[in-house]
C-alpha cells in the first residue's frame, strides 16, 4: 500500500501540529483534503523540518502571526495526482511562500517579498499534517532526493538566497553571526562561492559542533575581539542570522570599508547604528527574505552533487505523535540541535 492509499484510508481526519498560543502546542484533528482548487494540487506530506520560525511561534516571538496556527513550512512530500508536469507519487519540495502574482514585487520577479504574501505555517496553516493543498507553481521536482532531504531544501534556500543577494565574490572575508540552521546554511553556500568564512556565536559549544561537522575553522565567540589584530579592518560581508537586535547592532562596527551587511534574521525591534560611521564605510544594508525558485534549484543541485551533506544536518527524527511531549524541550535547548524532522 502506498502512502497516498494510507492517507486516503485513514478516514475523514488527520492530526495537525498546532501552536494554540505561545507555550501551548497540540495535535488537533482536521479533515483530510480530498480536492484542491483549480491550479492547486494535493501533496501527501512525508517529512517536515522544524525551524527557528516554529520555535519563535511557540515562544510568542514571531512578528507576523495570529494564533492558533498549524505550523510547518519545511516540507517534503509526494503528489497525490498528476500536477505541475509531474506524476502522482513523485517526490516534491513545496515552496511555502504563496504570492499574489499581481503586486509590484511579483511583477518585478520578486514573489519572495510579495506585498500580500502568505507563508505556510505563518500567515496560513502549514504542513505539519498528513496532506496539504498548495498552488502548483509552488511545487518543484525533488527527483533524486530522499523525503528527509526534500524537507531540508527550504531552510537551506534561505541561506542560498542571502548569499545570492549579497554580491559575494571569491576571496571575500565573510562573517556569519549566529550558527543556527539558517546561519549554517548561509555559511555553507558562502563557502561554495569561494569566500573565507568566519563564524561568530556566543556559544563555544555551538561553534565546536558546527566546526566538527562541517570543517569550519575560523571561530569566534567574542565580537569585541574582532575589532583587534588581523581582522580589525573588518569584513567584506556580514550575514546576521541571530534573530536579536543587540547582535545586529553589534555587527555594524565590524563592517569593512565598502562592505555589505545582510540581515537574514527578522526581529521585532528597531535597529539603530551610527550614521557617520556607516557613511564613512560607504556600507550597504540588505534585507534578505525567503527565497526564489532558483535558490531552491541551487540547493537541490548541491545536495544531489554531494556538495551539501544533509546527513550532517539531521539531528533527530520523530513521529508527529511524539511532538507535543517533545516540542518544549526542543525549543528550550537547541545548543546541540541542527535539524529535527517530523514524520506526520
Amino acid at each position: 500500500m502506498n502512502r497516498h492509499q494510507e492517507v486516503s484510508n485513514r478516514g475523514a481526519t488527520m492530526l495537525c501540529g498546532t501552536c494554540v498560543e505561545p507555550g501551548r502546542f497540540e495535535l488537533r484533528e482536521a479533515a483530510i483534503p480530498q480536492e484542491a482548487p483549480d491550479g492547486w494540487a494535493l501533496v501527501d506530506i512525508c517529512a517536515v523540518g522544524i525551524c527557528g520560525t516554529d520555535y519563535h511561534i511557540f515562544e510568542g516571538k514571531h512578528p507576523y502571526l495570529a494564533y492558533p496556527r498549524v505550523i510547518g513550512h519545511e516540507l517534503g512530500g509526494r503528489l497525490v495526482s498528476d500536477a505541475a508536469g509531474m506524476s502522482a507519487g513523485d517526490i516534491v519540495v513545496i515552496n511555502p511562500y504563496i504570492s499574489c502574482g499581481t503586486c509590484r514585487a511579483c511583477l518585478r520577479g520578486k514573489p519572495n517579498c510579495c506585498m500580500k504574501i502568505e507563508v505556510l505555517g505563518v500567515h496560513r496553516d502549514g504542513g505539519m499534517c498528513a496532506r496539504i493543498a498548495v498552488p502548483e507553481t509552488n511545487l518543484y521536482s525533488a527527483q533524486g532526493l530522499t523525503d528527509v532531504q526534500a524537507a531540508m531544501v527550504e531552510f537551506l534556500a534561505i541561506g542560498a538566497h542571502a548569499v545570492s543577494r549579497s554580491g559575494i565574490t571569491e576571496g571575500d572575508r565573510v562573517l556569519i553571526t549566529g550558527t543556527g540552521p539558517i546561519g549554517i546554511g548561509t555559511a555553507l553556500f558562502a563557502r561554495l562561492a569561494g569566500a573565507q568564512i568566519h563564524l561568530l556565536d556566543l556559544s563555544k559549544e555551538r561553534l565546536q559542533l558546527v566546526a566538527s561537522k562541517f570543517g569550519f575553522d575560523r571561530l569566534h565567540d567574542d565580537p569585541a575581539s574582532l575589532l583587534e589584530g588581523d581582522l580589525a579592518d573588518g569584513f567584506d560581508l556580514i550575514f546576521d542570522a541571530t534573530g536579536t537586535a543587540r547582535a545586529i547592532e553589534a555587527g555594524f562596527p565590524l563592517l569593512a570599508h565598502g562592505a555589505t551587511y545582510v540581515l537574514v534574521s527578522v526581529v521585532k525591534d528597531d535597529i539603530s547604528f551610527n550614521d557617520a560611521e556607516f557613511h564613512k564605510r560607504e556600507a550597504r544594508i540588505i534585507g534578505s527574505r525567503n527565497a526564489l525558485k532558483g535558490d531552491f534549484e541551487h540547493v537541490m543541485a548541491a545536495i544531489r552533487s554531494g556538495q551539501i551533506d544533509t546527513d550532517k544536518l539531521l539531528s533527530t527524527e520523530l513521529p508527529i505523535s511524539d511532538l507535543p511531549d517533545r516540542f518544549s524541550a526542543l525549543a528550550s535547548d537547541r545548543s546541540g540541535l541542527i535539524k529535527a524532522i517530523v514524520r506526520p
